[in-house]
């Protein structure tokens, strides 16, 4: 079964080719990281698969239709949630608002409702911060919590724009792990943009890269490899594996000044 499948994809805005002849699948069950350097278009391929964004050229099939917006069976944290910062709903109070979001303010929930809010709670592993205030959650506790209000529709795809931004290791890690246990679990396809390979190196299925309007799809040594960054990016580029992790040279660059500002 296929969730998402493109063939001969192109978009591109005015002069700049963001993707060009991509053809790729994703299937139930699956982790993959989105990578790629700052405006590779990692963010706007995600937009794609929401409706929010046509396609130039191509054909592009989401869950057995044409994307559109709104897709109650999409989940997706977008990148930027400023606006969460003095926000005094609890955890739990946000669920509720969330659940039926075509109504305004706190509803009134019915005994299902409160099941299904429980439920999510307990499968993101939130239950101690769930009825604290938003606001003083620290950024791992917040990431949590927004993960679950992805959930709330039983998604079969779930987006995550660079989820593990400003987080420390542990809770990068605890947010990876969890999120590689719900897709199995609940047989989504998750796609993550992400800015580091290393830290949902333990939780990959696959790889998408993306540079220069040429993306590629596959298992994480197959893509991250010097010969085909080399190409991507027409320099010269060495990939180095060492205690699990992934190190990415350039000819007078590390990894840091190639990736450290790769998100959109």
């Amino acid at each position: 079964m296929t969730l998402i499948h493109a063939e001969g994809l192109c978009l591109q805005f005015n002069e700049k080719i963001i993707l060009k002849n991509f053809s790729f699948s994703i299937h139930p069950g699956e982790f993959v990281a989105v990578l790629g350097p700052n405006g590779a278009g990692k963010s706007t391929l995600l937009k794609l698969i929401l409706g929010l964004t046509k396609p130039t050229q191509g054909y592009l099939n989401v869950l057995g239709e044409s994307p559109y917006q709104g897709h109650p069976h999409i989940g997706y944290l977008p990148q930027n949630r400023t606006i969460f910062s003095n926000f005094e709903l609890t955890g739990y109070q946000l669920l509720a608002s969330s659940l039926h979001a075509n109504r305004l303010g706190l509803p009134l929930l019915s005994k299902n409702d409160k099941e299904k809010i429980k439920m999510i709670i307990a499968k993101t592993g939130a239950e101690k911060i769930a009825y604290r205030p938003f606001s003083s959650l620290s950024g791992g506790e917040r990431q949590c919590l927004l993960l679950a209000q992805t959930l709330l529709n039983d998604p079969k795809i779930l987006l995550l724009d660079e989820p593990l931004n400003n987080l420390d290791p542990y809770y990068q890690e605890t947010l990876v792990e969890l999120i590689s246990n719900l897709s199995k679990e609940l047989h989504m396809a998750v796609l993550l943009t992400a800015h580091d390979v290393n830290a949902l190196l333990p939780a990959l299925d696959r790889v998408l890269y993306m540079v220069g309007g040429v993306a590629k799809l596959g298992k994480l040594d197959d893509i991250i490899t010097s010969r085909n960054l080399s190409a991507l990016y027409d320099t010269p580029i060495e990939v180095l594996h060492y205690k699990n992790r992934v190190f990415v040279l350039g000819k007078h660059r590390s990894m840091g000044d190639f990736h450290q500002h790769c998100n959109e």
